[in-house]
């Protein structure tokens, strides 16, 4: 049964604003990239084409006609292997666009966080993302009910007020 669910890129055409992300997991599903990385691989990152990815140049043109994302990450300290890779791997992020903060899950304590990462568009809906315990996306869920939405709009001007810039955030 195809899902009732626009797609990320149809959600992030239709923004006028902002698109902030929250990412709450120290791992997820490993992909290709990944299992390379593990394997001693590294990114040429002066070969722009050789990493340049279709989701890079989504964000790229989002970001040029004004749209301003964010992206958040909550983990755990010592990081977890997946986070060292993510990491390393939020150049590509970061090129395109992206502004990216990190922070320790420690500094969260007093924050009301929700149970799954989010894109929460424009400050006005929200894409939930369910995941299996070993990472692998389930579904994804739509929601714009007020009382959710500014929970999570709160929760991620919380989160990046206290996040470190990814340039100065050291693993």
């Amino acid at each position: 049964m195809p899902s009732s669910v626009p797609s990320f890129t149809e959600l992030l055409d239709r923004t006028e604003r902002t698109a902030v992300h929250l990412e709450l997991r120290d791992s997820y599903a490993p992909t290709e990239r990944f299992e390379a990385w593990r394997r001693g691989e590294r990114i040429n990152w002066e070969d722009r084409q050789s990493w340049w990815h279709p989701y890079d140049q989504l964000i790229a043109d989002t970001v040029a006609r004004g749209v301003a994302i964010r992206r958040a990450r909550v983990v755990s300290e010592p990081v977890s292997e997946y986070i060292r890779w993510e990491h390393y791997v939020t150049h590509a992020n970061v090129t395109a666009g992206e502004e990216v903060r990190w922070l320790p899950r420690r500094l969260t304590t007093n924050i009301p966080l929700p149970g799954n990462d989010f894109w929460l568009f424009d400050g006005e809906l929200l894409r939930v993302h369910h995941f299996s315990g070993d990472g692998v996306v389930v579904e994804d869920e739509i929601r714009a009910d007020a009382g959710t939405v500014e929970l999570c709009f709160n929760t991620f001007e919380a989160v990046w007020t206290r996040a470190i810039p990814h340039h100065l955030y050291e693993i």
